[in-house]
């Protein structure tokens, strides 16, 4: 899309969210399950919007995240977080409709609360439940991988060889990250052979995120499949989940200025008006390279290659190869795509780098300003 905003800039694609909500809405009724958005994915709540047009709950890891959602989405909030404590506790049983906990430790230290709690309020009751690991890696990066040998991440099933303390009504695993149906398929698997005795004295399964059922080689057939599958063995449960990356994948894209180019042992780099720490930080975290509107496919026997550097002052502040088919110059624009889920939700203001500002492309009209960055919100930040 040709534009005369000022770089960088992300810019998010209303016709691209619809066209995923729309995906998510088949897989949802024709798979009956209760589709829930994951915030740590996507927090651009001015788009919010358009999502409640499809799906109004929410998954939450924290305060913030259960407090956006009551503001701008929905009133049904899935709560998990790794540990509560005493002062935050009493906040997430005021906004949360289903609260997880990761141990039995925690449940046994904080459920007394939601059991009095929903004595006074019978008619906005708090559903608890318990995250389980079924030990089933299908990831291959440790970092997102929740099932990793040592993982923090859930109740292991000795613990639960006897069943489940009154109270529990669900069970949550996660143990996907931009994951296939046949991946889901693995872990269901896993997961049935060690906490299947438990599934038919609960109410809900949340099957976590991970599920990129709007990536075009995803087999949602297969997905809605394996859902109505699992409704024949256990008629009596709700089945939820909540995908982050399905959201908003592809939906998005960075859009950056060549600043400068530089040459060092044979590798040219080109310098950025962005950076990859501060504006993409999961591609040093993954790692992994994003694709490049205007550059050349990665197999070109032609073209001329570049590194592609950030404005940061952190050595690491780059990525990847690409090859262009003319030589880059300064005032050259590069459009890197698909950066917006797990995007903008990871920026940081490491060097005061200046924030890409953000834009929405409507059904109709000209792109529409939804925040730009000044000095005062990196200064604000210490404030």
């Amino acid at each position: 899309m040709k534009s005369n905003i000022e770089t960088p800039y992300y810019i998010v694609y209303e016709e691209r969210i619809r066209h995923n909500m729309e995906i998510l809405s088949r897989v949802a009724n024709e798979g009956n399950v209760k589709i829930i958005m994951a915030f740590k994915a996507n927090a651009l709540w001015k788009t919010f919007p358009i999502i409640a047009e499809y799906f109004k709950a929410s998954t939450a890891s924290s305060l913030n995240e259960m407090r956006l959602s009551l503001e701008f989405l929905g009133s049904e909030v899935h709560t998990y977080c790794p540990v509560y404590t005493e002062k935050s506790f009493p906040q997430f049983l005021e906004g949360s409709t289903h609260i997880t906990f990761n141990s039995l430790s925690q449940f046994n230290r904080f459920y007394p609360q939601i059991e009095a709690y929903n004595e006074l309020n019978p008619t906005k009751k708090v559903s608890a439940g318990l995250r389980v690991n079924p030990h089933c890696s299908v990831i291959e990066t440790d970092i997102y991988n929740p099932c990793v040998p040592g993982s923090r991440f859930g109740e292991k099933a000795e613990n639960l060889k006897d069943g489940l303390p009154a109270g529990l009504e669900g069970l949550h695993f996660h143990a996907l990250c931009e994951s296939s149906s046949y991946d889901l398929e693995k872990v269901l698997t896993a997961f049935k052979a060690e906490y299947g005795h438990l599934l038919p004295h609960i109410k809900w399964l949340n099957m976590g995120g991970g599920h990129l059922m709007t990536r075009k080689d995803y087999d949602t057939d297969h997905l809605i499949s394996l859902l109505n599958s699992l409704h024949e063995q256990y008629p009596h449960l709700e089945l939820i989940m909540e995908p982050g990356s399905a959201f908003t994948w592809q939906t998005g894209d960075l859009v950056t200025e060549v600043l400068d180019v530089v040459e060092d042992a044979g590798i040219r780099t080109a310098i950025i008006d962005a950076s990859f720490a501060c504006h993409m930080p999961d591609c040093l975290e993954m790692p992994y390279k994003p694709n490049i509107l205007e550059s050349l496919p990665d197999d070109s026997e032609e073209g001329y290659t570049y590194r592609l550097g950030g404005n940061s002052c952190l050595s690491g502040d780059f990525t990847g190869d690409w090859k262009f088919k003319e030589l880059l110059k300064p005032g050259d624009r590069l459009t890197l795509l698909d950066m917006n889920h797990y995007t903008t939700v990871k920026t940081n203001m490491f060097n005061g780098i200046q924030h890409p500002s953000i834009w929405l492309v409507p059904l109709n009209g000209s792109p529409l300003l939804l925040r730009e960055f000044t000095y005062e919100d990196y200064r604000s930040r210490m404030d």
